[in-house]
């Protein structure tokens, strides 16, 4: 089926079906009326949502089973079977099993938007553990789908409402960061962000607050110099290329004494010293999304959440988030490209 000139195709990844991404893929769709702009493709097997919502006594989701993209109803939930049908579930529990399958998913819907037969993609958390294999040999979502798209300056941003804040180190151990980080890697990331927040965002002349690396940024260099020597010269560098940045801040006050809500954007120096703040502030609500791809994806915040799988515990509302915030991105870009054609008509 072509696809709807008002609607938006959303395609979701299934995660690791032991955990609780089915489930919040279930919740977040049951109120039929956020179908109302979207329609959402789910890359899995039938099977395992009939599974899932006996298991959970959810009634009332109902889906139309397809078998290739082109087949999705813009009324309807859409299923796609790319997976085997006899998938066993076994919640709480990592096998190598659940690994292939959401790889198998996230492969198979990659390609797809890759081949425009959907507009956005959110994907349900997986076990960076164990999906790895020959075929992903990433630490996650971040630098699988950068690799795919040969991007060298993705941008992994955490967003909620206004508070959006992004990482110059991914998901690399803790020891590694000091001599991970260098003047021109904060300047590639303070690009990264400056753009996405201009595109994706729609925010003209951002303001991007700086994080130091040490407690208290160094104490002029008392407990560290890579303050003085690495990320006061890219943020200068920053500056002289027109992005608006100002820091380094220490991190610990700089959250707790609410700066963060006179920015449009922070940079922190590793996933930790962002994440946890931004956690704690979202309280559940927060979004990943990966900046400087080519196509939108965005995530829930949170991890594959053995502990509660098969519980019927899990919240949806940072996965039903996620889509919407695909949504804006999504309409951001196409009207950012309106402005770009219309001025380029008027300047012939």
């Amino acid at each position: 089926m072509k696809k709807s000139n008002s609607k938006i195709r959303v395609g979701i990844s299934i995660g690791d079906i032991n955990g609780i991404g089915p489930e919040v893929i279930v919740k977040s769709l049951m109120d039929q009326r956020i179908l109302d702009s979207f329609y959402p493709i789910i890359y899995g097997h039938t099977s395992i949502f009939k599974h899932l919502t006996e298991e959970l006594q959810i009634g009332g989701f109902h889906f139309n089973s397809i078998t290739d993209a082109d087949q999705a109803h813009p009324q309807k939930i859409n299923i796609l079977n790319c997976l085997d049908e006899n998938i066993e579930t076994h919640f709480g529990i990592s096998t190598q099993e659940a690994g292939a399958i959401a790889f198998k998913s996230l492969d198979t819907a990659v390609k797809d938007i890759a081949s425009n037969k959907f507009d956005v993609l959110v994907t349900a958390p997986i076990n960076k553990k164990n999906i790895q294999s020959k075929d992903f040999n990433f630490p996650g979502h971040t630098e699988y789908l950068a690799d795919y798209a040969n991007e060298d300056n993705p941008i992994m941003l955490m967003v909620h409402n206004c508070l959006r804040v992004g990482v110059v180190t991914g998901h690399i151990p803790v020891k590694d960061v000091a001599n991970t980080i260098s003047t021109e890697l904060i300047l590639k990331k303070l690009e990264a962000l400056n753009n996405c927040l201009n595109t994706d965002f729609n925010i003209r002349k951002p303001k991007i607050a700086v994080l130091g690396l040490n407690p208290h940024s160094g104490d002029e260099g008392l407990i560290g110099i890579e303050e003085q020597t690495i990320i006061v010269p890219a943020i200068e560098k920053a500056k002289e290329n027109g992005i608006i940045c100002l820091g380094p801040y220490p991190a610990d006050g700089f959250f707790s004494g609410h700066k963060y809500a006179q920015f449009d954007g922070v940079l922190a120096m590793y996933h930790d010293q962002g994440l946890t703040p931004f956690k704690t502030i979202s309280q559940g609500d927060g979004v990943n999304f990966t900046g400087g791809l080519p196509i939108v994806r965005t995530s829930p915040d949170h991890g594959t959440g053995y502990d509660i799988a098969g519980l019927n515990q899990a919240d949806e509302t940072s996965f039903r988030n996620a889509i919407y915030v695909a949504l804006d991105i999504y309409n951001n870009r196409l009207e950012l490209k309106k402005l770009k054609a219309n001025a380029l008509v008027k300047s012939k």
